[in-house]
């Protein structure tokens, strides 16, 4: 354990006085982190000279080049990419766009995302990894212009879960295709819902009159991982697979998660009716969970947990509470949407698999709300129980059970008077457990739609850098009603805005200025590690930015230093690390340009590996 995890458990202590955003007194939107700069020489210094002490890398320039950069001493390689074969009898990865769908079964899916592993002893591992979506610019030879019925079970088959095993020799990680964990799951891999939806009528369709069992996972976004060794995934823009022909009827809530009946992109529901809203309208309900899966059983059946809500999950990040419950902390990944808290029912129990394996069965979802004052960076908040018969969840306002609140969450939380966030995407917990972070991504919305007021924790109006949030649960009790907040970071740009909020925070400058954060993790001594997913084209507000990339930050001083460039069009996204965390995996999804094999080749998503030269923990 280090010395800021055994000394600072304050979360005021966490903040450098110095450094803080909370203390900001803005007179108007226009006073910002470059003002009290200005105004505050000392500061300013401070800013200038950071050193942390967890920060042991120098940190590198923004890159336009179609390529990994990383900092001096530092390797990068790949572990897989879009269309490799996990599997011994499978075939090799074909770039003509010709292969069926039967291949791609066998083969790594497309767009990696979230990703965990899971040790199986010091030189071997399972690795879960999610497969968003697709590019079919890519996937087919007619770039999605003469589909088939095979086309979209192939589509089916590149979106979902890869899980596989892998093997370090002489230092090096390795997929191994005879390992007995491979697995693919996809769009119809069988799954079994549980909890308060499970067998609705709002979830029963013809193919399904239980309303229990559902075909597939797509869209999987984000991920999180169980004490009990099971993978948590997330499944978030699933509306975009739906479609229609006819003229469909759609109710408010279909709305409100983006359903619309019309021609998908994608395409499925012209040859899969299960997409086709005229002839399942309540298929979308089925979708929007968070799944989990037993990585070391091949043959265990995923299971969709309802108790969670339904919403656009990001990720899904876990601590055990001191009195042992279970907390689920989960972003809804859509402008103006909310961050949610869930708290089992039950209590983990050490070693007992049989037990925790259903913790998620049961339990308490909680929306939550910020203080909302224009004039401050920090401030209180509280969780609202999303729980049927209270906060106004009754009959009166539309729902009919805890079922209904769950299927609907989103309005659900809009009824108890949930704060709109900007798009609250990955959440990490610090390994100190008393302190929790979340990204707000973006929101171009903010200060312009009704209901998404600028102030609290979305101080920006049409914010397009993005900020992190962070609390403490009071008492550093993850169970509690109430917390603290304040916002480690706002994303800007100091080289374009000079006075205003989108310079960003004093602990962004010109060399270490990104927009978007997106995806969110902690190493074990409590770095925090960074990476987004925004505007990469380098021109106005987003001058001398770069490609995406993957930033360290220390919490405790604040400072901010980049680590990854990506190549280009990509958006860096799924981090973990091998239990030595010598090595970190880090997904680089839909590139446009040649990556990884460069010369002509067709861009691929892949899994990179970085490590130290010296054989040393990444980032020390």
């Amino acid at each position: 354990m280090s010395h800021f995890l055994e000394k600072e458990t304050d979360f005021s202590k966490m903040v450098d006085a110095r450094l803080s955003r909370r203390n900001f007194l803005f007179a108007s939107a226009a006073v910002g982190a470059g003002a009290f700069l200005a105004l505050n020489p000392v500061a300013k210094a401070v800013a200038a000279t950071m050193d942390s002490p967890l920060l042991n890398f120098t940190a590198i320039p923004t890159s336009t080049s179609d390529s990994i950069v990383v900092p001096k001493g530092y390797s990068v390689s790949n572990l897989m990419s879009w269309g490799d074969p996990i599997f011994n009898n499978a075939p090799a990865f074909n770039a003509n766009g010709q292969q069926g769908s039967a291949e791609q079964a066998m083969q790594f899916g497309d767009n990696t995302d979230g990703m965990s592993i899971f040790p199986i002893s010091k030189d071997r591992a399972i690795l879960a990894v999610n497969n968003e979506y697709t590019n079919y610019e890519y996937l087919f030879a007619h770039q999605g212009k003469a589909m088939t019925a095979d086309d979209v079970k192939k589509a089916q088959a590149a979106v979902g879960i890869t899980i596989v095993e892998i093997s370090k020799h002489n230092g090096q990680w390795t997929m191994d295709k005879n390992g007995k964990a491979n697995r693919r799951i996809t769009a119809n891999t069988e799954m079994l819902v549980t909890g308060p939806a499970a067998g609705h009528d709002l979830l029963k369709t013809k193919a399904d009159p239980t309303g229990k069992k559902v075909l597939g996972t797509f869209n999987n976004c984000a991920n999180g991982e169980t004490p009990w060794g099971t993978y948590l995934t997330c499944e978030e823009n699933f509306n975009g697979f739906f479609g229609a022909e006819a003229d469909v009827p759609l109710t408010a809530d279909d709305k409100r998660y983006g359903i619309k009946a019309e021609q998908s992109k994608y395409q499925w529901h012209n040859f899969d009716q299960r997409f086709d809203l005229a002839k399942n309208p309540n298929e979308p309900n089925r979708h929007g969970w968070v799944v989990e899966i037993d990585p070391n059983d091949p043959t265990s059946t995923p299971l969709k947990r309802t108790a969670l809500g339904r919403f656009k999950h990001e990720n899904a990040a876990l601590v055990v509470n001191d009195d042992g419950h279970v907390v689920v902390y989960l972003g809804d990944d859509e402008r103006g949407e909310h961050l949610y808290k869930f708290v089992t029912k039950n209590k983990y129990q050490e070693g007992n698999h049989s037990a925790n394996r259903n913790l998620l069965e049961e339990g308490t979802l909680y929306v939550a709300k910020f203080a909302m004052q224009a004039d401050k960076l920090e401030g209180d908040g509280q969780w609202l129980e999303l729980t049927y018969g209270k906060n106004g969840l009754t009959k009166e306002n539309g729902f009919n059970s805890q079922a209904e609140v769950m299927i609907f969450a989103r309005r659900a939380a809009t009824q108890v008077g949930a704060t709109t966030m900007d798009r609250p995407e990955w959440v990490a917990v610090h390994p100190d457990k008393k302190h929790v972070f979340c990204t707000l991504t973006n929101n171009k919305n903010r200060g312009v739609k009704a209901g998404q007021d600028v102030a609290g924790p979305n101080p920006r109006a049409e914010n397009h850098y993005g900020q992190i949030v962070r609390w403490a649960p009071t008492n550093h009790n993850h169970n509690s009603a109430t917390f603290k907040w304040d916002l480690y970071l706002i994303a800007g740009n100091p080289t374009v805005h000079k006075d205003n909020l989108y310079a960003g925070s004093d602990n962004i400058n010109k060399d270490n200025m990104f927009n978007s954060p997106d995806g969110i993790g902690f190493d074990k001594v409590g770095r925090l590690w960074i990476q987004t997913d925004g505007n990469y084209s380098n021109e106005g507000d987003f001058a001398g930015q770069g490609n995406n990339q993957m930033l360290c930050g220390d919490p405790k001083t604040g400072e901010v230093r980049r680590f990854l460039t990506g190549p280009v069009g990509c958006e860096i996204t799924g981090l973990t690390f091998s239990e030595d965390q010598k090595t970190m995996f880090v997904g680089v999804q839909h590139p446009s340009g040649h990556f990884p094999h460069g010369n002509a080749n067709k861009p691929r998503s892949t899994i990179v590996m970085i490590s130290k030269e010296d054989g040393g923990v990444i980032g020390s």
